[in-house]
């Protein structure tokens, strides 16, 4: 009697599959991520078909929520709640650190809807995530974390993932199944298109607006759309780039905070062979000291991620 033999390598690389033979993902961590997927896939779903209005209600930092913002917080809780894998998470849109389970092995810090606030204008946005071992992100640095990712909510739907091997890019498709799309995804030394955020800050920072002509006066190209997921996608999708976001006087540490946007992402950046730094120090070298904590950064290119921080340190270079 002939024997048919299972083909073991399907066609199309699910996520859930990646993980497991070459994420090196432990099953709970896998099974971690993959929940998280199927929250962005709710999200998703919510950014196409809920009302964008506001809220009528602030997160700690006194930003007025817009509606999706509360929506995307309750169903990431809820994804995070159902997995029984979660011990506590930290949400930008919360005021503490939320404990589920004590017993449960992982922390979640997460940005449900990074760039919100470009949602009337139609513009990509995203949402940001760090996982950590044990029950508490506190005194931590974002180097200990064991895996992070985003999702992109754009023309298509991506989630760009790092257990701490590498950097890989899944898309969503049609029948609702994350599958690859890229993998081993590396930033280039020498970056050709700049990012900078948090522009007003020049009028009191000599030292950003040094950097900033410097980058004029250079022959690389402006790529900056608001949403700091969709500019350091933007860097991972070119293999190339500098995105910054430096202080000035009204925020003195830059805009963007440690625990949920610029950890997360400066450990996927140094996956690829890229650099985050504040001007100073390595981001994934900070500690946690407070859920609010905001940081200068400057992320991208390793040479030019020098470069930049080596003229904020000295703008007459």
């Amino acid at each position: 009697m002939n024997i048919a033999v299972a083909q073991n390598t399907p066609r199309q690389i699910s996520l859930n599959s990646h993980l497991f033979h070459r994420g090196n993902a432990p099953d709970s961590l896998r099974h971690l991520i993959v929940d998280i997927s199927r929250a962005a896939k709710y999200i998703q779903n919510a950014i196409r078909t809920t009302d964008t209005g506001l809220a009528g209600s602030s997160n700690q930092f006194g930003e007025e929520q817009v509606k999706l913002d509360v929506l995307s917080d309750d169903i990431i809780q809820h994804h995070l709640s159902e997995s029984r894998l979660v011990a506590s998470y930290i949400s930008e849109e919360q005021s503490e650190v939320i404990q589920l389970d004590s017993r449960a092995p992982y922390s979640v810090v997460f940005d449900p809807l990074d760039g919100s606030s470009l949602l009337d204008a139609n513009f990509a946005i995203g949402s940001i995530f760090g996982i950590y071992e044990g029950s508490d992100v506190i005194g931590k640095k974002p180097a200990e974390q064991i895996a992070a990712l985003y999702v992109l909510y754009g023309p298509r739907t991506t989630l760009t993932y790092t257990t701490g091997s590498s950097v890989h890019e899944f898309l969503l498709n049609d029948v609702g199944e994350f599958i690859l799309l890229r993998e081993f995804i590396g930033v280039a030394d020498i970056a050709k298109n700049y990012s900078p955020g948090n522009l007003r800050a020049v009028q009191e920072n000599s030292a950003y607006r040094s950097l900033l002509n410097t980058w004029l006066d250079s022959d690389q190209t402006l790529r900056y759309s608001g949403c700091m997921t969709a500019d350091v996608h933007h860097i991972f999708a070119k293999g190339q780039g500098i995105f910054s976001n430096v202080g000035g006087k009204k925020y003195p540490e830059g805009k963007l905070r440690l625990v949920f946007e610029c950890g997360p992402l400066a450990f996927l950046m140094e996956q690829a062979g890229g650099s985050a730094s504040d001007g100073t120090i390595r981001i994934l070298d900070k500690v946690i000291e407070k859920i609010d904590q905001r940081t200068p950064v400057i992320i991208g290119s390793k040479t030019d991620v020098q470069k930049a921080c080596e003229r904020l340190q000295n703008p007459l270079l």
